[in-house]
């Protein structure tokens, strides 16, 4: 739950889906990123594979199973021939990197200055940062009170391995189950995988952190028979909400130095009350990030409905790209030392670019099918070109007041981080987008 409020709404979708093979720098890293609230809180492979050994059974769908060792970097996991599974081969081969857990990385290095400051705390935090990534449907979006048609369980949206298991689209798909287990304050880092648009500050791979934490029983006492409104109004969730607040604006102070803070009200279907919170760094208001007190039923779901307490998420991203200045969310996958070199375990130090090749920009336009989702496309534009493709960006869209079709035209800039690119390559690049669009229905002009 406490990551979700990151993440954004995101339809239902065919499967052929399976073939889609500084401060204006800062506030745009902040407001890019942001993703659906009501799934979030706020908004290539050198490096060694992660394994875990798992201790308890899930499920039998292509899950860990008891003291199973697994190789979360095996992209054979969660590629299969079932008639949905939309998981492309390219973001199989994103799993298990584990970059949130390399410490002179600076997902690594933000995550770690984040336990560094709940260790500083009277609670002790269990940390989590190896869960398996395949979770159900059940501890994505059930447990977590997401409506049964809400859009972002669309495979427009999700990566799903089958109908009953997804690489989950934030670590709150482990809440449930830690709550389940017992635990009464923890934090869990992970990757997670969501469809997007494509532009510099958005990419489907990317590295949430949640915390929850659980109120003694006998703190809770006096309101123990309260539900609902009644509950939202006592002194005791308040009390919850004011704790919360407090832990969370040391948090800001500790990875940003003192700095203004605001709050306001949100609605999280798995919190109630949502907060958000914003704080002001170099002259600008950024948003960091989402919280509240949980849900009685997300409590009741995993059998604590007698506890109250709060949770919270963040992206590691977001806070990375503004205290390192890192201009394009692509760097934290890449391989090139002049990027790894630069880093040092505990430190934020600032990026000093160290290329910057020229773009190629190529347009497409086509007629659009009745059940077009731009997800959709852009997913397949990643399946072609990968991270050649900085951005795409809708220039023009019009509707034939004859024949009632409408078309849209979009403008892919390419650009290597590595090398120049050739006009030659990308059109080669460009035609084949060309021809696969037709698999989603799409008529190019």
């Amino acid at each position: 739950m406490g990551c979700l409020i990151l993440l954004l709404a995101q339809c239902t979708n065919d499967v052929k889906l399976r073939q889609h093979q500084t401060m204006k720098f800062l506030t745009l890293c902040v407001s890019a990123v942001l993703l659906d609230a009501a799934l979030a809180w706020a908004p290539l492979s050198s490096l060694p594979s992660r394994t875990a050994k798992r201790t308890a059974a899930t499920s039998p769908l292509a899950m860990a199973s008891v003291a199973e060792e697994v190789d979360y970097a095996n992209a054979e996991r969660y590629l299969s021939e079932h008639p949905n599974n939309n998981v492309p081969p390219h973001i199989a081969a994103l799993v298990g990197r584990g970059l949130h857990t390399k410490p002179d990385h600076p997902i690594g290095i933000i995550r770690a200055k984040i336990q560094e400051y709940f260790a500083s705390l009277p609670d002790d935090y269990k940390i989590f940062d190896a869960e398996d990534p395949i979770v159900t449907t059940k501890q994505c979006f059930d447990d977590l009170r997401i409506d049964p048609d809400h859009p972002g369980r669309s495979p427009s949206d999700t990566y799903y391995i089958c109908d009953e298991t997804l690489l989950r689209t934030h670590t709150s798909a482990h809440q449930s189950m830690h709550l389940r287990d017992g635990y009464e304050a923890f934090l869990c880092a992970g990757d997670v995988y969501r469809r997007d648009e494509i532009d510099s500050s958005h990419y489907p791979a990317f590295h949430q952190l949640e915390g929850v934490k659980l109120f003694d029983q006998e703190e809770m006492d006096s309101a123990s028979h309260l539900k609902g409104e009644e509950w939202v109004k006592s002194p005791e969730c308040q009390a919850i909400a004011d704790d919360l607040k407090n832990v969370l604006e040391g948090l800001m102070d500790h990875l940003f130095g003192e700095t203004e803070k605001k709050w306001s009200e949100d609605y999280f279907p798995f919190t109630e009350p949502s907060l958000e919170l914003e704080i002001k760094y170099q002259g600008e208001w950024l948003e960091v990030l989402g919280c509240g007190v949980i849900h009685e039923e997300v409590l009741s779901m995993a059998d604590r409905a007698e506890r109250r307490g709060w949770a919270f998420g963040l992206g590691l991203e977001r806070l990375a790209m503004i205290l390192f200045e890192i201009p394009d969310i692509r760097l934290f996958w890449t391989d090139d030392e002049r990027f790894h070199s630069q880093f040092k375990e505990g430190q934020i130090i600032k990026f000093e670019p160290y290329s910057k090749y020229p773009p190629v920009f190529k347009d497409i336009a086509f007629w659009l099918p009745d059940d077009f989702v731009e997800n959709d496309f852009f997913e397949m534009a990643r399946g072609v070109a990968g991270d050649l493709v900085e951005k795409i960006d809708l220039i023009d869209e019009f509707t034939n007041p004859k024949t009632n079709r409408s078309s849209k035209c979009y403008r892919i800039t390419y650009r290597s981080m590595d090398r120049s690119l050739t006009n030659d390559e990308i059109d080669e690049l460009q035609d084949n987008l060309r021809d696969q669009s037709a698999d989603l229905g799409l008529e190019v002009r």
